[in-house]
């Protein structure tokens, strides 16, 4: 009992949030990439991840995207009309599914991807320079038990 009142009693200061402090580093860090390929070829956010996506696993549905990416699907929906009407992805029916769209990049979309996958090592090795490797690899265990803890 007495804890618990030392909780309620206890000041909230949102910048000692876990939650908060994950997210104003994933924004600052997002932020600062995205400004990149937003300035090069002119995507936004989902773009880019629908692109990669297909770029690292090859050809897949917008749904398998979504999934994968933990975007809502009419965020991806958009993102694919965009990158299809400026020709870097290429929509085609399943052959067992008509229904079914798959995805995949064209020549110009691989080309965008390849250019963008350099700059992200890149950009990661910016953002890791002030981490020893195995901090790092700390860090990326913990984020993951983060993210599994929610799934």
């Amino acid at each position: 009992m007495y804890y618990l009142n030392m909780i309620k009693n206890k000041p909230f200061y949102i910048e000692n949030f876990l939650p908060y402090i994950l997210t104003q580093a994933a924004e600052a860090v997002s932020a600062e990439f995205q400004s990149y390929y937003k300035k090069k070829y002119g995507i936004l956010r989902t773009e880019w991840r629908v692109l990669f996506h297909l770029g690292s696993f090859g050809q897949m549905t917008a749904r398998d995207i979504g999934i994968r990416a933990k975007t809502h699907k009419t965020k991806i929906s958009r993102a694919v009309f965009r990158l299809d009407k400026n020709n870097l992805i290429m929509r085609t029916s399943s052959e067992k599914d008509r229904r079914i769209e798959l995805l995949s990049l064209t020549k110009k979309g691989t080309g965008v991807y390849n250019d963008l996958k350099t700059e992200a090592e890149l950009f990661e090795e910016k953002v890791s320079e002030n981490f020893s490797d195995n901090e790092i690899a700390v860090l990326k265990r913990c984020l993951e038990k983060i993210e599994k803890q929610f799934i």
